[in-house]
Order: structure tokens, then C-alpha cells, then sequence
């Protein structure tokens, strides 16, 4: 990993009850607990392994409305407002900083696409600006190339993947919430067909609220209870370098690699878009319903291995409320980074900026990016289990807009206005195969 996560401290006892229970702690999950005992509920936090210790602190950082598909972009414009708000509220560090997102192309068909976006911005309020030839050369000095154009949406910025979930479970504590790590949630109980109960791995706790934020096992747990909601996951490699003796962008883009610095002076390098496609069965029982989403971004899926069939958060099998579970077996995904890929990144990096060839690799890494058919995640009460409400599919975008999705969680348990209109986000609209929009970016 790039960066120690931080700990968090567990709370010692588990509650008989609570208001509500979250499964999941990750960062849409913290976020939902944050808000829900913000509001006074009382909360129960559940993670089956560390707080943050999957996808969580495994991105880039970035949080942007740049590019943003129009379901999504009223949740990341608010949610860099409710990032910035956050450090205030809590007095927690999340490495929050409006540092502006930068983009290079000399690809005429893609600069034209993001100056497309750019006019649809300005009708969102968004504050973007294309740059020409010069600008972008000037911006983009230390590639030490020419460019035809680019982007530079100053509002945007970054947040630390290692620090920011930890940070927002102990804003939980000082709400009176609990958090419990190495927990495993086994299942659900229901009673009069709504939901009555959590099932942990050390106990159950009585409640008629659940939120489902399990990122890549959302969909497996979901296969529980009967529910099949389509997710897929991605294995995406990044690494990490140490710091540079030269200032560099603290947030690039190219087609080839996006680098991003990091709050120890050092940067995270990825290929955007990338990644391994390891073969499970639950894949092939959704694949129809990824078929557009593929045909439009199969450039950059490469085959995988068997790193998702030994890992067991796709898995088609049940298992017992009384036995341990897979989420137990495999308490922290952590699959092995793809090596070609990482080669091929670090190659481009020092390509694109040859300062980073003073630096060296400190860390290496994957993760898995749970994804939906249409690229939009899945916020909303499943109809086959009223009081349970799943939060997942995030498609890689769950960090940016983690704030807003945990905002409108907690609007939704609570009957207050929406942050956001809801609707794009409800899990029923995958009941048709290809019956959805694949996003554009």
C-alpha cells in the first residue's frame, strides 16, 4: 500500500440494538454512519476487516466533478462542498484540499468530448476551463512536450485514501456511534417482511434499519437473500513513488497515466480505466448485463486470473448464519497487482514526466472496483426487503462523491428532502438487460 492506514480504536461491546446498522467500512459506509448519527440515530458501524482497508485506500484520492456523468455530477458537486465542511464539523484530518484536477491531450476526438462536457458544466454551475495549445504546453511544463490542449477544473481536489475513512469512524465515535472491526455481518433476519436484525459473526443486533455499503461483496451478500443485483468487479494496480525533487501537477491526467500527489511529497501513478477482469462465476451469471458496458470499454479489460475465485466476494454459494462465512476467510481483499501493468505505468510516468525518474517505487498494490452494467452506482431500499438499503457499485467513483452518497443515505432513512434526486441511483432499474445508459466517462 502507498501509506500506512490509519487505526482506528473498536468499540468493546456490540449493541443489542440500534437505530441503524451499517455494514461495511468503507467510504460511502463511514459516511452514511457519520450522517445518520449526526442526526441524532443511534449507530452501529460494522466492517469485517479494518475501517477503509479495501477500495477505500486503495484509489487515487481524487475528488471531481471534471467529466462527471450527468447522474452523478449533482452528488460530487455537493459532496466537495460536505468534504470541505467535514474537517470543520469534526476536527478530523481527511487530507481534504481543493488542489484542481489538470488534463493534457493531443487526441482531437478526446478534447473535443471534454470541451463538450465543459458547455453542459456551465449549466450545472460547474467551473471548468479548456485550454488551447499554449495554455496547456505552459500548465504542463514538466512533461517537457507540446500539447494541443487540455482541462483545468480548479474546484476540484484530493483527499488522502489512507487517512480519510479512518478519519470520518472517529467522527462516528464522537457522535456516540460504535465502530466494530474484524466483525463479519453473516446475514440478515426479517419479520413481517421487513427487516428485524443484523446476524454478526458475534452477535445480532435488533434493528429494522440496515445500510448494505459491502463494495465488491455487495452483490454476493445480496445473493443471500434472493436479490440479484448485477456488480462486477474490476482489478485495478496502481504504485507508488517517493517524493520528487521537482513540483509536479498534484493532479494529472493523461490517457497513458494519471499521476497524483500524495500528502508525503511522493505520488500515485495508475493507467485510468485499466484493468484485469478475473473470471467468476457470478461474471457470467451478469455478463448480459455488462455486454454495453463492455463493448465500450473493452480496450482497456484485459483477461485475469484466479485472484477473484480465491478471494470469494463473487461467490454463487450460500452459507450459514451459524458458520463462518467467506467474509471471514478473506477478512481484507488485497489481491496480487497486476505486473505488466504496473511496468507499463511506471514506464509512461517517467515518459510523461522525467523528474520521476530521481524517484523510486515504494509500494505496489491492487484492488477490487465494484462496478454496475451502466457505470452509476446503486443507492436505495431493496423492494424485496423493505429496510434495507444498499449503497454499492460505485464503478470507481465511490471516493469522490463518498460524502454526498453517505448525505443521501441518511436522508432517505430519515424522510428528509434528498440532497441529490434519488432516482438515478435506484437498484430496480437493472431489471431489463442493456435497459440502462453506459456513462461516458
Amino acid at each position: 500500500m502507498p501509506a500506512p492506514l490509519v487505526h482506528v480504536e473498536t468499540s468493546p461491546t456490540l449493541p443489542e440494538r440500534a437505530d441503524a446498522v451499517v455494514i461495511g467500512g468503507g467510504i460511502v459506509g463511514v459516511f452514511a454512519a457519520y450522517y445518520l448519527a449526526r442526526r441524532g440515530l443511534a449507530v452501529a458501524l460494522i466492517e469485517k476487516g479494518r475501517i477503509g482497508a479495501e477500495q477505500s485506500s486503495r484509489n487515487w484520492g481524487w475528488c471531481r466533478q471534471q467529466n462527471r456523468d450527468a447522474r452523478e455530477l449533482p452528488m460530487a458537486t455537493l459532496s466537495l462542498d460536505l468534504w470541505e465542511r467535514f474537517a470543520g464539523d469534526s476536527g478530523e484530518a481527511t487530507g481534504f484540499s481543493r488542489c484542481g484536477l489538470f488534463y493534457l491531450s493531443n487526441d482531437e476526438a478526446e478534447l473535443a468530448g471534454w470541451a463538450r462536457w465543459g458547455e453542459f458544466a456551465k449549466t450545472a454551475g460547474v467551473t471548468t476551463h479548456m485550454l488551447d495549445g499554449r495554455q496547456a504546453s505552459e500548465r504542463g511544463a514538466a512533461t517537457g512536450r507540446r500539447w494541443k490542449g487540455g482541462v483545468f477544473s480548479p474546484t476540484d481536489g484530493t483527499a488522502s485514501p489512507a487517512d480519510a475513512a479512518p478519519a470520518v469512524a472517529r467522527a462516528i465515535l464522537k457522535q456516540g456511534g460504535t465502530v466494530h472491526q474484524m466483525c463479519a455481518v453473516r446475514g440478515v433476519e426479517s419479520r413481517g417482511g421487513r427487516l428485524s436484525a443484523v446476524v454478526t459473526e458475534r452477535g445480532t443486533i435488533r434493528t429494522s434499519l440496515a445500510v448494505l455499503s459491502a463494495g465488491a461483496w455487495t452483490s454476493s451478500f445480496c445473493h443471500q437473500l434472493g436479490v440479484a443485483l448485477p456488480i462486477a468487479s474490476i482489478r485495478s494496480s496502481a504504485l507508488a513513488l517517493s517524493p520528487s525533487a521537482e513540483p509536479l501537477p498534484p493532479a494529472l491526467h493523461t490517457a497513458a497515466v494519471s499521476i497524483t500527489r500524495r500528502g508525503d511529497g511522493g505520488h500515485t501513478l495508475a493507467i485510468s480505466g485499466r484493468g484485469r477482469v478475473d473470471p467468476t462465476l457470478q461474471q457470467l451469471r451478469f455478463a448480459p448485463h455488462f455486454l454495453p458496458m463492455f463493448a465500450k470499454r473493452w480496450r482497456n479489460l484485459l483477461p485475469g486470473g484466479l485472484e477473484g475465485l480465491r478471494s470469494g466476494h463473487e461467490t454463487l454459494g450460500r452459507w450459514r448464519l451459524d458458520e463462518p462465512t467467506p467474509m471471514e476467510h478473506m477478512r481484507i481483499l488485497d489481491p496480487a497487482p497486476d505486473q505488466a501493468t504496473i511496468r507499463l505505468t511506471h514506464a509512461r510516468a517517467l515518459e510523461l514526466l522525467p523528474a520521476l525518474k530521481q524517484s523510486q517505487v515504494t509500494a505496489t498494490w491492487a484492488g477490487y472496483i465494484d462496478s454496475t452494467p451502466d457505470g452509476v452506482p446503486v443507492i436505495g431500499e431493496l423492494a424485496a426487503l423493505p429496510g434495507l438499503i444498499v449503497a454499492a457499485g460505485f464503478s470507481g467513483h465511490g471516493f469522490g462523491i463518498g460524502p454526498g452518497a453517505g448525505h443521501l443515505i441518511a436522508d432517505l432513512v430519515t424522510a428528509a428532502t434528498p440532497i441529490v434526486d434519488p432516482e438515478p441511483y435506484a437498484p430496480e432499474r437493472f431489471a431489463r438487460p442493456g435497459a440502462t445508459k453506459v456513462a461516458d466517462f
